[in-house]
């Protein structure tokens, strides 16, 4: 007799974790049906376009595993077949630099997912870390005009809160926090205030809550229901229809990727220190997401809301955004 995790359509909105057949294998272990997968963070056109030649070979190579998504289709394909499919995303708008058509050409590839900002300014607006938020450029408007059109989802989890806001308000296809946590349980220039939530939740928008242990109020001494609780916050603020799962998982890598995630650009000024980060207990590996399921029952959670959480929720926001 299966498990309701087993049952369940599991889309996670952000993994950035050291890509490869091991890390494929643990998805597997851990029964995701689809994962927003990152191939651009401080990346230029160029790197992008190596990062997703690596992805494609991937697909090729590993398709008893993985299979590339471009529509919501593919993901139910991905349950039937017992796969993790792959959502194409970006944490910055850099892969296009000042060309705005190259959006198009990367939608073409199979980018779904864009945040646009990834902590600093860039040509769109100001990441949450740039000491004066300026708000979304005009170039950036265009930018999340041409995301509306060709349908790509604009995330903002990294994103200053007056650019977020600009976004929100300009934006008219859902957008989302895909990987956030709630400043009202840790204060944290990465965390969404209560009135942050309220907002994009009030527009349609959606929150996918991480559980990035420099984030979570217990730090490296999180537990997995310490995460469960996390998101309970913020359901109680946005409602179960809003909220999803973005575990921002860095399985596999070490100190010189977290030096470079932290500098602006990877390699100039130090913009956080994030410790140790040692994952909730109990969720440690990607191939530990039964237990977040198990989390949710122990909490009294309905199997109802178990499944929009787990990926229901995800599923609508991006047959909304992509339009298949």
């Amino acid at each position: 007799m299966s498990t309701l995790h087993d049952r369940l359509t599991v889309i996670d909105g952000l993994i950035i974790s050291d890509f490869g057949p091991e890390i494929f294998r643990e998805m597997r272990k851990g029964g995701i049906t689809a994962a927003n997968c990152t191939c651009c963070v401080w990346d230029n056109f160029t790197e992008t376009m190596r990062n997703i030649a690596k992805w494609k070979g991937w697909f090729r190579d590993h398709g008893d595993l993985i299979t590339q998504v471009r529509t919501t289709a593919d993901i139910a394909l991905a349950k039937r077949e017992g796969k993790t499919g792959i959502i194409l995303g970006w944490q910055n708008t850099t892969a296009i630099e000042d060309r705005l058509e190259y959006l198009e050409l990367f939608h073409e590839l199979g980018v779904r997912i864009v945040q646009m900002t990834y902590n600093t300014q860039n040509f769109v607006g100001s990441g949450c870390y740039e000491s004066r938020d300026s708000g979304l450029s005009d170039f950036g408007r265009d930018v999340v005009a041409e995301m509306n059109r060709l349908g790509i989802l604009c995330d903002l989890s990294h994103v200053g809160p007056k650019t977020s806001e600009d976004v929100i308000t300009a934006s008219k296809q859902r957008v989302a926090y895909s990987h956030c946590l709630p400043a009202g349980l840790k204060a944290h220039p990465r965390n969404k205030s209560d009135e942050q939530l309220r907002f994009i939740a009030e527009r349609d928008g959606f929150v996918g809550v991480t559980m990035f242990p420099p984030f979570l109020a217990k730090g490296p001494a999180a537990t997995v229901d310490d995460y469960v609780q996390a998101m309970d916050y913020v359901i109680d603020l946005v409602g179960e229809d809003k909220v999803g799962v973005g575990t921002d998982f860095t399985q596999g890598f070490d100190k010189p990727f977290f030096d470079w995630i932290t500098h602006d650009k990877g390699t100039g000024r130090k913009l956080t220190d994030f410790g140790p980060v040692i994952n909730p207990e109990g969720f440690r590996e990607i191939a530990d997401f039964p237990n977040l399921t198990a989390a949710m029952e122990r909490r009294g959670w309905s199997a109802g809301r178990i499944e929009k959480v787990m990926g229901a929720n995800w599923l609508q926001l991006l047959r909304d955004v992509w339009g298949a």
